[in-house]
Protein backbone atom coordinates (compact mmCIF):
# COMPACT_ATOMS: atom_id res chain seq x y z
CA UNK A 1 0.00 0.00 0.00
CA UNK A 2 1.57 3.30 -0.95
CA UNK A 3 1.22 6.63 0.99
CA UNK A 4 -1.18 8.48 -0.93
CA UNK A 5 -0.98 11.57 1.46
CA UNK A 6 2.65 11.39 0.71
CA UNK A 7 3.01 10.78 -2.98
CA UNK A 8 0.44 13.10 -3.70
CA UNK A 9 2.30 16.00 -1.63
CA UNK A 10 4.98 15.42 -3.85
CA UNK A 11 3.11 15.69 -7.02
CA UNK A 12 1.15 18.70 -6.25
CA UNK A 13 4.12 20.39 -4.95
CA UNK A 14 5.51 19.87 -8.37
CA UNK A 15 2.61 21.00 -10.68
CA UNK A 16 1.26 23.78 -8.38
CA UNK A 17 4.03 25.02 -5.87
CA UNK A 18 4.22 24.75 -2.21
CA UNK A 19 1.03 24.07 -0.05
CA UNK A 20 -0.22 21.88 2.30
CA UNK A 21 -2.56 18.59 1.77
CA UNK A 22 -5.86 18.59 3.91
CA UNK A 23 -8.97 16.69 3.79
CA UNK A 24 -7.86 13.72 1.56
CA UNK A 25 -10.72 11.50 1.43
CA UNK A 26 -12.18 8.95 -1.05
CA UNK A 27 -15.36 9.80 -2.86
CA UNK A 28 -17.82 6.94 -2.67
CA UNK A 29 -18.91 4.89 -5.69
CA UNK A 30 -17.15 4.55 -8.49
CA UNK A 31 -17.82 1.49 -10.29
CA UNK A 32 -14.75 1.90 -12.60
CA UNK A 33 -12.39 4.12 -10.98
CA UNK A 34 -11.08 5.42 -7.58
CA UNK A 35 -11.40 9.30 -7.23
CA UNK A 36 -9.98 10.97 -3.78
CA UNK A 37 -11.08 14.85 -3.08
CA UNK A 38 -8.11 16.72 -1.17
CA UNK A 39 -7.36 20.57 -0.83
CA UNK A 40 -3.95 22.18 -1.74
CA UNK A 41 -2.89 25.38 -0.72
CA UNK A 42 -7.03 26.08 -0.30
CA UNK A 43 -7.94 24.95 -3.98
CA UNK A 44 -9.80 22.19 -4.07
CA UNK A 45 -9.21 19.30 -6.25
CA UNK A 46 -9.56 15.72 -7.28
CA UNK A 47 -7.70 13.08 -7.96
CA UNK A 48 -8.88 10.43 -10.69
CA UNK A 49 -6.76 7.18 -10.76
CA UNK A 50 -7.00 3.24 -11.21
CA UNK A 51 -7.27 0.54 -8.50
CA UNK A 52 -4.82 -1.38 -10.08
CA UNK A 53 -2.52 -1.64 -12.69
CA UNK A 54 -4.17 -5.07 -14.21
CA UNK A 55 -7.32 -3.15 -14.57
CA UNK A 56 -5.66 -0.52 -17.12
CA UNK A 57 -4.18 -3.55 -18.89
CA UNK A 58 -7.22 -3.71 -21.58
CA UNK A 59 -7.99 -0.29 -22.11
CA UNK A 60 -7.90 1.27 -25.98
CA UNK A 61 -6.24 4.30 -24.22
CA UNK A 62 -4.48 5.30 -20.82
CA UNK A 63 -5.23 7.99 -18.46
CA UNK A 64 -2.66 9.72 -20.53
CA UNK A 65 -5.01 9.99 -23.56
CA UNK A 66 -7.83 10.73 -21.30
CA UNK A 67 -6.67 13.46 -19.46
CA UNK A 68 -5.88 15.13 -23.18
CA UNK A 69 -9.43 14.37 -24.13
CA UNK A 70 -10.68 16.13 -20.81
CA UNK A 71 -8.72 18.92 -21.56
CA UNK A 72 -9.55 18.91 -25.27
CA UNK A 73 -13.18 18.82 -24.43
CA UNK A 74 -13.03 22.19 -21.93
CA UNK A 75 -11.12 24.04 -24.26
CA UNK A 76 -13.90 23.39 -26.38
CA UNK A 77 -16.55 25.07 -24.32
CA UNK A 78 -17.78 22.11 -23.08
CA UNK A 79 -18.33 21.90 -19.44
CA UNK A 80 -15.78 19.66 -18.56
CA UNK A 81 -13.09 19.54 -15.95
CA UNK A 82 -10.12 21.53 -15.67
CA UNK A 83 -7.26 18.99 -15.44
CA UNK A 84 -4.22 20.35 -14.10
CA UNK A 85 -1.73 17.69 -13.90
CA UNK A 86 -1.67 13.78 -15.18
CA UNK A 87 0.52 11.25 -13.38
CA UNK A 88 4.00 9.94 -14.46
CA UNK A 89 5.32 6.91 -13.61
CA UNK A 90 7.77 7.85 -10.79
CA UNK A 91 5.30 10.01 -8.83
CA UNK A 92 4.51 6.46 -7.46
CA UNK A 93 0.87 6.77 -7.47
CA UNK A 94 -0.29 4.67 -10.50
CA UNK A 95 -1.67 6.26 -13.15
CA UNK A 96 -4.61 8.95 -13.58
CA UNK A 97 -4.68 12.96 -12.88
CA UNK A 98 -5.52 15.44 -10.57
CA UNK A 99 -8.39 18.00 -11.50
CA UNK A 100 -9.74 20.76 -10.44
CA UNK A 101 -13.39 20.03 -8.27
CA UNK A 102 -16.10 21.44 -9.38
CA UNK A 103 -18.25 22.12 -6.00
CA UNK A 104 -22.11 20.81 -7.15
CA UNK A 105 -24.22 17.80 -6.39
CA UNK A 106 -23.78 14.52 -8.43
CA UNK A 107 -26.50 12.25 -6.00
CA UNK A 108 -28.84 11.36 -8.87
CA UNK A 109 -31.71 11.04 -6.18
CA UNK A 110 -30.98 14.46 -5.26
CA UNK A 111 -30.54 15.65 -8.57
CA UNK A 112 -33.93 14.15 -9.77
CA UNK A 113 -35.66 14.66 -6.82
CA UNK A 114 -36.02 18.49 -8.04
CA UNK A 115 -33.86 19.18 -10.93
CA UNK A 116 -33.22 23.12 -11.84
CA UNK A 117 -35.74 24.31 -14.59
CA UNK A 118 -32.90 24.42 -17.65
CA UNK A 119 -31.68 20.60 -16.50
CA UNK A 120 -33.09 19.01 -20.15
CA UNK A 121 -32.41 21.68 -22.03
CA UNK A 122 -29.12 21.95 -20.66
CA UNK A 123 -28.15 17.75 -21.13
CA UNK A 124 -29.26 18.04 -25.06
CA UNK A 125 -27.23 21.10 -25.61
CA UNK A 126 -24.42 19.97 -23.79
CA UNK A 127 -23.65 16.52 -25.38
CA UNK A 128 -24.16 18.55 -28.89
CA UNK A 129 -21.47 20.42 -27.81
CA UNK A 130 -19.30 17.08 -27.03
CA UNK A 131 -20.31 15.61 -30.39
CA UNK A 132 -19.37 18.75 -32.12
CA UNK A 133 -15.58 19.30 -30.98
CA UNK A 134 -13.39 18.97 -34.29
CA UNK A 135 -12.16 15.62 -34.82
CA UNK A 136 -8.33 17.53 -35.40
CA UNK A 137 -8.84 18.24 -30.92
CA UNK A 138 -9.19 14.50 -30.49
CA UNK A 139 -6.44 12.78 -29.78
CA UNK A 140 -5.34 10.37 -31.94
CA UNK A 141 -5.33 7.15 -29.37
CA UNK A 142 -8.98 7.25 -28.99
CA UNK A 143 -10.64 4.62 -30.97
CA UNK A 144 -13.41 4.63 -33.70
CA UNK A 145 -15.86 2.10 -32.74
CA UNK A 146 -17.47 -0.14 -35.94
CA UNK A 147 -20.67 -1.29 -34.39
CA UNK A 148 -20.46 -4.55 -35.94
CA UNK A 149 -17.72 -5.52 -34.97
CA UNK A 150 -18.11 -3.88 -31.33
CA UNK A 151 -21.49 -6.47 -31.33
CA UNK A 152 -19.04 -9.52 -32.33
CA UNK A 153 -17.09 -9.09 -29.26
CA UNK A 154 -20.05 -8.48 -26.56
CA UNK A 155 -21.14 -11.74 -28.21
CA UNK A 156 -17.61 -13.54 -27.87
CA UNK A 157 -17.84 -12.22 -24.41
CA UNK A 158 -21.36 -13.89 -23.54
CA UNK A 159 -20.13 -17.27 -24.97
CA UNK A 160 -16.56 -16.63 -22.84
CA UNK A 161 -19.22 -16.08 -19.95
CA UNK A 162 -20.82 -19.63 -20.07
CA UNK A 163 -23.56 -18.25 -23.34
CA UNK A 164 -26.62 -19.36 -20.96
CA UNK A 165 -28.27 -16.49 -20.62
CA UNK A 166 -31.58 -16.52 -22.53
CA UNK A 167 -32.77 -12.16 -21.85
CA UNK A 168 -28.67 -11.43 -23.30
CA UNK A 169 -29.12 -14.23 -26.23
CA UNK A 170 -32.40 -12.91 -27.13
CA UNK A 171 -30.83 -8.93 -27.37
CA UNK A 172 -27.71 -9.97 -29.13
CA UNK A 173 -29.68 -11.77 -31.77
CA UNK A 174 -31.76 -8.85 -31.86
CA UNK A 175 -29.27 -6.41 -32.16
CA UNK A 176 -27.26 -8.65 -35.24
CA UNK A 177 -31.06 -8.26 -37.18
CA UNK A 178 -30.92 -4.78 -36.78
CA UNK A 179 -27.38 -3.42 -36.83
CA UNK A 180 -27.88 0.00 -38.64
CA UNK A 181 -25.82 1.37 -41.46
CA UNK A 182 -23.00 3.32 -40.52
CA UNK A 183 -22.83 6.94 -39.80
CA UNK A 184 -20.83 10.24 -39.78
CA UNK A 185 -18.67 9.63 -36.08
CA UNK A 186 -18.39 12.32 -33.82
CA UNK A 187 -17.03 12.38 -30.08
CA UNK A 188 -18.71 9.97 -28.29
CA UNK A 189 -18.59 10.84 -24.60
CA UNK A 190 -19.88 6.68 -23.75
CA UNK A 191 -21.06 7.47 -20.56
CA UNK A 192 -23.34 10.47 -20.58
CA UNK A 193 -25.81 9.85 -17.89
CA UNK A 194 -27.35 10.63 -14.43
CA UNK A 195 -24.44 10.12 -12.27
CA UNK A 196 -21.66 11.36 -14.43
CA UNK A 197 -23.71 15.14 -13.90
CA UNK A 198 -22.93 17.53 -11.39
CA UNK A 199 -25.96 19.87 -11.45
CA UNK A 200 -26.17 23.24 -9.10
CA UNK A 201 -29.00 25.92 -9.18
CA UNK A 202 -28.11 27.53 -12.29
CA UNK A 203 -28.26 23.73 -13.97
CA UNK A 204 -25.86 21.06 -15.62
CA UNK A 205 -22.41 22.41 -13.76
CA UNK A 206 -20.23 19.41 -15.53
CA UNK A 207 -19.34 16.46 -17.41
CA UNK A 208 -17.66 13.60 -15.74
CA UNK A 209 -16.16 10.02 -16.36
CA UNK A 210 -14.31 10.26 -20.13
CA UNK A 211 -13.04 6.67 -19.59
CA UNK A 212 -15.45 5.58 -22.49
CA UNK A 213 -14.93 8.22 -24.72
CA UNK A 214 -14.74 7.08 -28.29
CA UNK A 215 -15.55 7.99 -31.99
CA UNK A 216 -18.97 6.68 -33.15
CA UNK A 217 -22.40 7.31 -33.75
CA UNK A 218 -24.47 10.24 -31.97
CA UNK A 219 -26.90 8.05 -31.11
CA UNK A 220 -25.17 6.15 -29.16
CA UNK A 221 -24.84 9.23 -26.60
CA UNK A 222 -28.35 10.07 -26.87
CA UNK A 223 -29.88 6.74 -25.84
CA UNK A 224 -27.45 5.94 -22.83
CA UNK A 225 -28.78 8.68 -20.52
CA UNK A 226 -32.04 7.25 -21.75
CA UNK A 227 -31.90 3.64 -20.50
CA UNK A 228 -34.16 2.55 -17.49
CA UNK A 229 -31.40 2.06 -14.90
CA UNK A 230 -29.72 5.57 -14.89
CA UNK A 231 -33.44 7.14 -15.10
CA UNK A 232 -33.25 6.06 -10.90
CA UNK A 233 -36.66 5.40 -10.57
CA UNK A 234 -38.00 8.02 -12.79
CA UNK A 235 -40.26 5.70 -14.99
CA UNK A 236 -42.16 8.36 -16.74
CA UNK A 237 -39.34 10.34 -17.48
CA UNK A 238 -38.14 8.74 -20.35
CA UNK A 239 -35.10 11.52 -20.77
CA UNK A 240 -32.66 11.03 -17.66
CA UNK A 241 -35.48 10.82 -15.63
CA UNK A 242 -35.75 15.01 -16.07
CA UNK A 243 -38.47 14.97 -19.01
CA UNK A 244 -39.78 13.54 -22.49
CA UNK A 245 -38.01 12.15 -25.43
CA UNK A 246 -39.04 15.16 -27.56
CA UNK A 247 -37.51 17.75 -25.31
CA UNK A 248 -34.77 16.47 -25.14
CA UNK A 249 -34.44 15.72 -29.14
CA UNK A 250 -35.48 19.13 -29.63
CA UNK A 251 -32.71 20.97 -27.34
CA UNK A 252 -29.86 18.63 -28.65
CA UNK A 253 -31.27 19.53 -32.17
CA UNK A 254 -31.36 23.34 -31.21
CA UNK A 255 -28.02 23.31 -29.94
CA UNK A 256 -26.31 22.04 -32.95
CA UNK A 257 -26.78 18.53 -33.49
CA UNK A 258 -28.12 16.52 -35.81
CA UNK A 259 -31.88 15.12 -36.30
CA UNK A 260 -32.63 12.58 -34.14
CA UNK A 261 -33.28 9.00 -36.26
CA UNK A 262 -35.86 7.47 -34.17
CA UNK A 263 -35.02 3.66 -35.32
CA UNK A 264 -31.35 4.21 -34.63
CA UNK A 265 -32.11 5.82 -30.94
CA UNK A 266 -34.16 2.29 -29.99
CA UNK A 267 -31.08 0.27 -31.86
CA UNK A 268 -28.72 1.90 -29.54
CA UNK A 269 -31.13 1.79 -26.48
CA UNK A 270 -31.69 -2.14 -27.11
CA UNK A 271 -27.65 -1.88 -27.56
CA UNK A 272 -26.22 -0.30 -24.35
CA UNK A 273 -28.83 -2.07 -21.92
CA UNK A 274 -26.91 -5.16 -23.66
CA UNK A 275 -23.97 -3.95 -23.45
CA UNK A 276 -24.28 -2.94 -19.90
CA UNK A 277 -25.71 -6.46 -18.86
CA UNK A 278 -22.64 -7.70 -19.83
CA UNK A 279 -20.66 -5.05 -18.16
CA UNK A 280 -22.55 -6.53 -15.16
CA UNK A 281 -21.23 -10.01 -15.81
CA UNK A 282 -17.57 -8.60 -16.27
CA UNK A 283 -17.41 -6.74 -13.27
CA UNK A 284 -17.39 -10.73 -11.46
CA UNK A 285 -14.96 -11.62 -13.95
CA UNK A 286 -12.84 -8.82 -12.74
CA UNK A 287 -13.71 -9.77 -9.02
CA UNK A 288 -12.56 -13.56 -10.03
CA UNK A 289 -9.23 -12.66 -11.74
CA UNK A 290 -7.69 -10.33 -8.61
CA UNK A 291 -8.08 -7.15 -10.91
CA UNK A 292 -10.40 -6.02 -8.40
CA UNK A 293 -11.08 -7.74 -5.33
CA UNK A 294 -13.71 -5.22 -4.30
CA UNK A 295 -17.42 -6.27 -2.98
CA UNK A 296 -18.57 -3.89 -5.03
CA UNK A 297 -17.71 -6.02 -8.07
CA UNK A 298 -19.51 -8.94 -7.01
CA UNK A 299 -22.45 -6.69 -6.37
CA UNK A 300 -22.41 -5.49 -9.51
CA UNK A 301 -22.45 -8.42 -10.86
CA UNK A 302 -25.55 -9.62 -9.34
CA UNK A 303 -27.61 -6.35 -11.45
CA UNK A 304 -27.40 -8.35 -14.88
CA UNK A 305 -30.43 -9.04 -13.92
CA UNK A 306 -32.01 -5.74 -14.07
CA UNK A 307 -30.71 -5.55 -17.64
CA UNK A 308 -32.30 -8.69 -18.24
CA UNK A 309 -36.10 -7.07 -17.26
CA UNK A 310 -35.16 -4.25 -19.11
CA UNK A 311 -33.99 -6.45 -22.42
CA UNK A 312 -37.54 -7.67 -21.85
CA UNK A 313 -39.40 -4.78 -21.65
CA UNK A 314 -37.82 -3.40 -24.77
CA UNK A 315 -38.09 -6.20 -26.86
CA UNK A 316 -41.64 -7.94 -26.32
CA UNK A 317 -43.08 -5.93 -29.18
CA UNK A 318 -41.13 -8.16 -30.95
CA UNK A 319 -43.84 -11.33 -29.80
CA UNK A 320 -47.05 -12.07 -31.45
CA UNK A 321 -49.65 -10.12 -29.28
CA UNK A 322 -51.49 -13.86 -28.23
CA UNK A 323 -48.10 -14.18 -26.32
CA UNK A 324 -47.77 -10.68 -25.00
CA UNK A 325 -51.39 -11.36 -22.84
CA UNK A 326 -50.37 -15.08 -22.03
CA UNK A 327 -50.69 -15.49 -18.59
CA UNK A 328 -47.24 -15.68 -16.42
CA UNK A 329 -46.47 -19.56 -14.86
CA UNK A 330 -46.68 -19.35 -11.44
CA UNK A 331 -43.73 -17.70 -8.52
CA UNK A 332 -41.15 -20.07 -6.89
CA UNK A 333 -43.39 -20.89 -3.48
CA UNK A 334 -41.36 -19.51 -0.38
CA UNK A 335 -39.16 -21.61 1.61
CA UNK A 336 -40.08 -23.65 5.07
CA UNK A 337 -38.90 -22.06 8.27
CA UNK A 338 -36.17 -23.88 9.88
CA UNK A 339 -36.53 -25.66 13.11
CA UNK A 340 -33.36 -27.16 13.67
CA UNK A 341 -29.76 -25.94 13.74
CA UNK A 342 -29.15 -22.62 12.20
CA UNK A 343 -29.08 -23.07 8.38
CA UNK A 344 -26.95 -21.28 5.76
CA UNK A 345 -29.42 -18.29 5.72
CA UNK A 346 -29.29 -17.46 9.46
CA UNK A 347 -25.77 -17.58 9.35
CA UNK A 348 -25.79 -15.23 6.60
CA UNK A 349 -28.80 -12.87 8.31
CA UNK A 350 -26.46 -12.73 11.44
CA UNK A 351 -23.21 -11.65 10.04
CA UNK A 352 -25.49 -9.31 7.78
CA UNK A 353 -26.96 -7.78 11.41
CA UNK A 354 -23.46 -8.00 13.00
CA UNK A 355 -22.09 -5.10 10.27
CA UNK A 356 -25.43 -3.41 10.26
CA UNK A 357 -25.42 -2.52 14.07
CA UNK A 358 -21.14 -2.55 14.99
CA UNK A 359 -19.72 -2.11 11.33
CA UNK A 360 -21.37 0.17 9.86
CA UNK A 361 -22.04 2.96 12.84
CA UNK A 362 -18.60 3.54 13.46
CA UNK A 363 -17.62 3.80 9.77
CA UNK A 364 -17.82 6.97 7.71
CA UNK A 365 -17.17 8.18 4.06
CA UNK A 366 -15.81 5.43 1.48
CA UNK A 367 -15.98 2.93 5.01
CA UNK A 368 -19.32 3.32 5.07
CA UNK A 369 -20.26 2.97 1.64
CA UNK A 370 -18.02 -0.57 1.52
CA UNK A 371 -20.18 -1.75 4.87
CA UNK A 372 -23.79 -0.86 2.76
CA UNK A 373 -22.64 -2.51 -0.34
CA UNK A 374 -21.53 -5.63 2.04
CA UNK A 375 -24.94 -6.16 3.75
CA UNK A 376 -26.47 -5.62 0.21
CA UNK A 377 -24.18 -8.81 -1.13
CA UNK A 378 -25.17 -10.66 2.03
CA UNK A 379 -28.91 -9.90 1.18
CA UNK A 380 -28.34 -11.21 -2.24
CA UNK A 381 -27.14 -14.15 -0.86
CA UNK A 382 -30.06 -14.25 2.06
CA UNK A 383 -33.16 -14.19 -0.86
CA UNK A 384 -31.19 -16.51 -3.39
CA UNK A 385 -31.36 -18.97 -0.49
CA UNK A 386 -34.72 -18.81 0.06
CA UNK A 387 -35.80 -19.06 -3.53
CA UNK A 388 -33.50 -20.77 -5.30
CA UNK A 389 -33.61 -18.87 -8.68
CA UNK A 390 -31.39 -19.90 -11.48
CA UNK A 391 -31.62 -17.52 -14.49
CA UNK A 392 -28.87 -20.17 -17.05
CA UNK A 393 -30.38 -22.25 -19.41
CA UNK A 394 -27.58 -23.04 -22.31
CA UNK A 395 -29.79 -24.61 -24.55
CA UNK A 396 -32.75 -21.97 -25.18
CA UNK A 397 -30.15 -19.41 -24.94
CA UNK A 398 -28.65 -21.24 -28.13
CA UNK A 399 -31.22 -21.43 -29.80
CA UNK A 400 -32.49 -18.03 -29.29
CA UNK A 401 -29.14 -16.95 -30.16
CA UNK A 402 -29.00 -19.09 -33.74
CA UNK A 403 -32.66 -17.30 -34.14
CA UNK A 404 -34.02 -21.10 -34.49
CA UNK A 405 -36.34 -20.14 -31.53
CA UNK A 406 -38.05 -16.37 -31.40
CA UNK A 407 -40.53 -15.05 -29.24
CA UNK A 408 -43.49 -16.36 -31.60
CA UNK A 409 -42.61 -19.42 -29.67
CA UNK A 410 -45.95 -20.19 -27.58
CA UNK A 411 -45.71 -19.48 -23.74
CA UNK A 412 -41.95 -18.51 -24.62
CA UNK A 413 -42.24 -14.60 -23.49
CA UNK A 414 -44.23 -16.04 -20.60
CA UNK A 415 -41.83 -17.97 -18.87
CA UNK A 416 -38.74 -15.26 -19.54
CA UNK A 417 -40.74 -12.95 -18.18
CA UNK A 418 -41.38 -14.90 -14.84
CA UNK A 419 -37.83 -15.84 -15.09
CA UNK A 420 -37.01 -12.41 -15.29
CA UNK A 421 -39.02 -10.79 -12.57
CA UNK A 422 -38.05 -13.92 -10.32
CA UNK A 423 -34.06 -13.12 -10.59
CA UNK A 424 -34.60 -9.43 -10.36
CA UNK A 425 -36.59 -9.66 -6.95
CA UNK A 426 -33.75 -11.65 -5.79
CA UNK A 427 -30.69 -10.01 -7.00
CA UNK A 428 -32.19 -6.09 -6.87
CA UNK A 429 -35.43 -6.04 -5.28
CA UNK A 430 -35.67 -2.22 -5.12
CA UNK A 431 -35.31 -1.79 -9.19
CA UNK A 432 -38.40 0.29 -9.58
CA UNK A 433 -38.70 -1.14 -13.05
CA UNK A 434 -39.39 -4.70 -11.39
CA UNK A 435 -42.87 -3.32 -9.82
CA UNK A 436 -43.83 -1.76 -12.97
CA UNK A 437 -43.10 -4.81 -14.93
CA UNK A 438 -44.54 -7.06 -12.24
CA UNK A 439 -47.91 -4.77 -12.38
CA UNK A 440 -47.76 -4.70 -16.17
CA UNK A 441 -47.21 -8.19 -16.51
CA UNK A 442 -49.36 -9.27 -13.52
CA UNK A 443 -46.74 -11.21 -12.06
Amino acid sequence: MIDLATTLSAFMTRIAGDGDLDGLARLSGGANMESWAFDWAGRAYVLRRAPSAEYMADRPYGHADEAALVIAAHAAGVKAPEVVGVLADGDGMGTGYVMRRVIAEVNPAKILADPPPSLLADLGRELARIHAIPPAAIPDAIPLMNTGEALAELKARFLSYGGDRPAIALAIKWCEDHLPAPSDPVLVHGDYRMGNVMVDADGLAAVLDWELAHRGDAHEDLAFGCMTVWRFGRLDKPAFGVGSLDGYFAAYEAAGGAKVDRGRFRFWLVYRTLWWALGCLQMGQMWRNGADPTVERVVIGRRTAEQELDLLLLLETEAPEGERVRPLPSATSASVEPVGEPTNREIVQAVRDWIEDTIKPGTEGHAKFEAVVAMNALGIVLRDLDAGIRAEDAELAAALLAGTTTLAEPGLLARLRRDALDKCAVDSPKYAALAAARADWRG
